[in-house]
């Protein structure tokens, strides 16, 4: 895959369309409070009556229309909340969660009604997908995307996997970039802040005679460390990050065809995150740093490095009779090189140097007809070409010195599929939407795991003496096909109120352990497995969840008041449990994968979202009092989670809970806005809670996050003149939280329950000193936002 392939692909959609020719302070889904111009994209704009219009459903609908979950922030609300990156979002967003993972700020984990992942590497799929102007990022490496020139996020909660597809079981997160404006335009920002925080924005567009635009942003965001590296004297928790955008649009501002061919980049140069030790050294005794965000590992080779950059080309042509085409092109690649010290030591223990490198091509076409009678739909196509490589070494404290595993794994991805979504007005006030997509996938993944010594594999700079045969050198191939149907039925008794009822469901494709041993397959003939046992051993199948929803969306008191309600029923069966474990292979300990489809899980869950207008004309002429608020619930059990004891398959789900799924999510913003000389004042503050949290299918008392609360708040003065200037407090009351974590110590196989030896310290299971490390939210920020608009 390269760009001469994506130029190709762009030529050919759109010959394809000309032939078809022949707040967080972040406000809950709510009504818009300013207008703003349509987006061709479709994740954003306001109708003439003022209500938010989305494209949950890949057509533009007014939000009360939609009969999903959607939770909806515009590019004002974001800035307003001065939101830093999508991850913000999680916490007015009930039962979500968006997280940095773990030793990166640009690596994402994220869950949504319970499903979702935060193992990155080659072989495991998102639960959760990611959209970045209507394409999907496969891969989770640089999908924590800066929040500049947004014109909308949308998050979709429930599975999307009709028109979404594969790998959107949980929901799916949309981000929109804002479309060029018709004259000249220029806007400048600058942030400085605690740790000194000194962001700069530049943007830039203007037109090209009547038909074209062209424009571009510089983003250069930059902050020192919460902590320090005490090892090696680097910060830890820095950002040091450059980025651009650049878009070329033709057409559209009333015409009938749009051709916008957009372009990013990514480069972060920020240091490793090193994670903080929650016990003392099992044998050292080295204790425990007072500082959360401190850290000690020495490991730093190689040198972290993410670069990320892709090419897309969005292409609308109007046909007339209500038939509209569509194409979306993409090519994006990404690569990361990050050094992993789990047990956070200077000496070496469980360390890992790695690399992430990913590439991706797409092709979706679209077929829309909405000729404003009653029935109005879509159908389309879509094409993944993917590859997705890791390799890494673990370095252990064993008598050999030097010794490592090293582990090369390249898993490559087609998916191809058909998909239609139809809503037929039964009457005036019901509707009936029925869709499908089917999907076939193919996984193709060669994987190699090789014993050196002397330092290491020579990928990462040892003397590359390999010790013994692989212990995997696998290649293989599986292929996977799914039908993932929708149906809803809205009854609507007027234009602002629509009760629903809805049945989704979606799939996470299946593939091949990336971290797996093939000699420790079951064999016939014991240590002699065959190819088509260790495929099996290494192999796992897909995921899929039927999720039932029933919901209520309203706007009452003469728009003063928007409500939206969502209960909902999930079967999730097939449970893919991927996992890293210590382990024995030819009698030496390491670290090998286990995954398999061990689980089944229920889901029950309710989510309330409100944006209500207390007051107007409170204190003076103008001025507004409003209240935006989300909450959730949701009982998240496992019914069925079979793991292996002694070559017994044993049933733990009593003992066993899903990860990164807090009981309890909610929010509350209550904002104010006076006019002001010649712009108007907002003053707003936040309160979000998460009840407590485990962070994996194993509770944790070190590493478990209990219930805990944040405070924000905000001043920001817009001027009418064009410029404007925030005041922004975030975790004012500086709460520490955990957000992940590594855990590498000893447990009860059937109940969790931690191992300790005779000094009260848990027992390791991997390497001599215990690993139990820790990553934290982001501690108490203060920060000045400058803004103007030329």
């Amino acid at each position: 895959m390269n760009t001469s392939r994506f130029l190709a692909g762009t030529m050919r959609a759109a010959l394809i369309s000309a032939m078809l020719a022949g707040g967080s302070m972040l406000a809950s889904p709510a009504l818009a409070q300013s207008e703003s111009p349509a987006s061709e994209s479709g994740a954003s704009s306001v109708s003439e009556s003022g209500m938010i219009v989305v494209t949950a459903r890949r057509r533009e609908e007014r939000l009360v229309d939609v009969p999903i979950a959607v939770s909806s922030f515009s590019g004002e609300q974001l800035e307003r909340a001065g939101a830093a990156d999508i991850t913000e979002i999680a916490q007015s967003v009930p039962n979500t969660t968006l997280e940095a993972s773990r030793g990166t700020n640009s690596t994402l984990s994220a869950f949504i009604r319970g499903v979702g992942q935060q193992d990155p590497v080659s072989g495991f799929e998102q639960g959760v997908g990611i959209y970045l102007d209507d394409v999907y990022l496969n891969r989770p490496q640089a999908a924590v995307l800066d929040i500049y020139d947004v014109e909308r996020v949308e998050v979709l909660r429930g599975p999307q996997g009709t028109l979404y597809g594969r790998n959107t079981i949980g929901g799916a997160v949309k981000y929109v970039t804002r479309e060029l404006p018709d004259e000249f335009s220029a806007k400048i920002k600058a942030t400085y802040g605690s740790y000194n925080q000194m962001d700069g924005i530049a943007s830039i567009s203007t037109p090209i005679g009547d038909m074209a635009r062209i424009g571009g942003s510089v983003a250069r965001l930059s902050r020192g460390g919460f902590g320090r590296n005490l090892s090696t004297g680097q910060d830890n928790y820095d950002k040091d990050i450059w980025a651009a955008r650049g878009t070329l649009e033709i057409g559209g501002k009333g015409e009938s065809y749009l051709i916008r061919i957009s372009g990013d980049y990514t480069k972060d140069k920020s240091n490793p995150r090193g994670g903080h030790r929650l016990m003392d050294g099992y044998v050292s005794g080295t204790p425990v740093l007072g500082d959360v965000f401190d850290t000690r590992g020495t490991l730093n080779d190689p040198k972290q490095d993410i670069e990320a950059y892709g090419l897309a080309a969005n292409v609308t042509l109007e046909l007339g009779g209500g038939f509209t085409a569509k194409s979306i092109t993409a090519w994006r690649k990404d690569k990361s090189a990050t050094p992993i010290d789990f047990d956070a030591l200077p000496a070496v223990d469980v360390d890992v140097p790695a690399f992430y490198r990913n590439e991706q091509f797409s092709q979706e076409l679209q077929l829309l007809y909405d000729d404003g009678g009653a029935l109005k739909g879509m159908v389309g196509l879509y094409y993944l070409d993917a590859t997705a490589d890791t390799l890494f070494d673990v370095r252990l404290f064993t008598s050999f010195a030097g010794f490592t595993a090293f582990t090369e794994a390249d898993v490559d991805t087609k998916t191809y599929a058909v998909f239609g979504d139809f809503t037929y007005d039964l009457t005036d006030q019901f509707s009936l939407s029925l869709g499908g997509r089917y999907t076939w996938d193919e996984r193709k993944a060669s994987i190699l795991r090789q014993y050196y010594l002397g330092g290491g594999s020579p990928v990462f700079g040892g003397a590359g003496v390999a010790y013994g045969a692989p212990l995997t050198n696998f290649n293989g191939k599986a292929d996977f096909e799914k039908f993932t149907p929708r149906a809803s039925l809205s009854f609507q008794p007027t234009p602002d109120h629509n009760i629903y009822a809805s049945f989704s469901q979606g799939f996470k494709g299946g593939g091949f352990d990336p971290r797996g041993v093939g000699v420790n397959a079951p064999a016939a003939i014991p240590g002699s497995p065959t190819d088509a046992e260790v495929a099996d051993f290494l192999s796992f199948e897909p995921e899929s969840v039927d999720s039932y929803e029933v919901g209520y969306k309203g706007s009452l008191l003469d728009d003063a008041l928007y409500i939206a309600v969502a209960g909902f029923y999930a079967d999730y069966t097939n449970v893919q449990i991927p996992g890293s474990v210590a382990c024995n292979v030819g009698g030496i300990a390491t670290f090998c994968g286990v995954v398999s489809n061990a689980g089944a899980a229920e889901f029950w869950g309710l989510e309330f979202e409100t944006n209500a207008r207390l007051a107007e004309d409170l204190f003076g002429m103008g001025d507004e009092l409003r209240f935006t608020g989300s909450l959730g619930w949701i009982n998240a059990d496992y019914v069925e989670y079979i793991t292996n004891i002694g070559g017994v398959p044993t049933d733990v789900s009593d003992f066993r809970h899903v990860q990164n799924t807090p009981e309890w999510s909610g929010s509350g913003t209550l904002g104010y806005t006076t006019p002001v000389g010649n712009g108007d004042l907002y003053l707003g503050t936040t309160v979000s809670y998460r009840s407590g949290t485990t962070q994996f299918e194993i509770a944790n008392p070190y590493l478990d996050q209990p219930g805990y609360a944040l405070w924000d708040a905000s001043i920001v003065y817009n001027d009418d003149s064009g410029w404007s200037l925030g005041l922004y407090g975030r975790n004012l009351t500086d709460k520490e939280y955990r957000t992940s974590g590594y855990t590498f110590v000893s447990a009860n196989a059937i109940t969790g329950v931690l191992n300790t030896g005779t000094n009260g310290l848990p027992i390791p299971s991997l390497g001599t000193e215990g690993t139990l490390t820790a990553f934290y939210g982001n501690p108490r920020q203060v920060y000045l936002t400058a803004t103007i608009d030329f």
